[in-house]
């Protein structure tokens, strides 16, 4: 673990790998960003990913040779030759599907449990930031979730919201897991949050469980969302799909905004006005792995949002997937999870929402300020 906090501290932009033998010409380059936690202090780490054009197989990038092996895990792409890329895993390597299903379901289940007993006591309240709240029950959550995924699956490498990178850095699994999405609602007892974990194969989602919180006090309750890559998306052990709404005029959208109150955060204020104007309503919950499940239950049409984490996405993504939706960045590029914008949508209206959404995110990425 020391070793890679130290080759990290110094890490900048990496190139492409002048080790990797296929042209050049052959890749896109797509900039992602690591967010690591260690001693309650955030490191934004820029990486270079190499998302391969259609044909070409996978490459991973060779940033272990920079000192992170534990990257290698995390930003495999693979075009599918459609127009937009599927996210989930085409292979989940030595482990079956349903070993690595079992194994984010009981995971999740277990910080649920931790986060039950919580609902009912006094919070304990840290601040990560001016409005970025952690209480004890995130910490101890992710502690829980970590212990279920160590005792079936030693040698996996865990990216975890509090405690950072732990595990095997050479590991083609990489477990994220966020131990309470939606923190600030769960402190103050307003029901939209959940326990996210999802395992990547190769940097590609393979499986996901997420366990929502509803009701609010006196009537807390919880639903269980989970997926495996070609398996399908699942509530409560019943099968789930998108919407079929094709009118944005017919449609209720979901967005978030972060706690940087940036040129980015701007940006999605408008794009809140203006899909406020034009559809059903736009909903602001707090929980982006809950918006994503409600895409993925059809109870809504799409959810977008600037600035997340692998934590935030790489479970509720999958989900969608895997309902029938589909997962892109906010440019309309293909989606990895760590890239740091999402938009997910019931397919139908995905064109149609990339209209509007696209524009000021390119503009964005000209700018340069919503990619770091």
């Amino acid at each position: 673990m020391n070793s890679i906090r130290s080759a990290t501290n110094s890490l900048s932009l990496l190139p492409i790998s002048s080790s990797t033998h296929l042209s050049r010409s052959a890749f896109l380059p797509t900039t992602l960003t690591v967010i690591r936690s260690f001693g309650g202090q955030f490191r934004e780490l820029s990486l270079s990913c190499l998302k391969q054009k259609q044909g070409q197989g996978e490459v991973s990038s060779t940033i272990q040779n920079h000192g992170i092996n534990g990257a290698r895990a995390a930003v495999t792409s693979v075009s599918t030759g459609s127009k937009y890329s599927k996210i989930g895993a085409q292979s989940t390597g030595s482990l079956s599907a349903s070993e690595l299903l079992n194994g984010v379901e009981a995971a999740a289940k277990r910080g649920a449990e931790v986060v039950m007993d919580a609902v009912h006591k006094p919070r304990n309240i840290d601040y990560k930031g001016t409005a970025n709240l952690v209480t004890d029950t995130d910490r101890s959550s992710e502690l829980a979730i970590q212990e279920v995924i160590r005792e079936r699956f030693k040698d996996h490498l865990i990216l975890g919201e509090e405690g950072g990178f732990i595990g095997d850095p050479t590991s083609e699994y990489l477990w994220c897991i966020d131990p309470l999405d939606g923190t600030t609602n769960f402190a103050h007892g307003y029901p939209s949050f959940a326990v996210s974990v999802g395992v990547l194969y190769r940097g590609k989602p393979a499986a996901a469980s997420v366990v929502e919180f509803a009701g609010g006090p006196l009537c807390w309750v919880t639903r269980t969302f989970s997926a495996c890559a070609g398996g399908g998306a699942f509530c409560n052990g019943q099968q789930i799909h998108v919407s079929s709404t094709n009118e944005i005029e017919r449609s209720l959208l979901v967005t978030g905004f972060g706690y940087e109150h940036d040129e980015a955060w701007a940006e999605n204020i408008s794009l809140f006005k203006e899909f406020t104007h034009v559809s059903r309503g736009v909903r602001r919950l707090g929980a982006a792995a809950v918006d994503m499940c409600h895409v993925a239950l059809g109870i809504v049409e799409a959810y977008w949002e600037y600035r997340l984490k692998p934590w935030d996405m790489a479970a509720g993504a999958l989900i969608v997937e895997e309902a029938g939706g589909m997962v892109t960045c906010m440019d309309g590029s293909d989606f990895c999870v760590f890239d740091r914008s999402i938009l997910v949508s019931n397919g139908t209206l995905h064109e149609k929402l990339l209209e509007r959404i696209a524009p000021p995110t390119k503009k964005l990425q000209r700018n340069g300020s919503y990619i770091f």
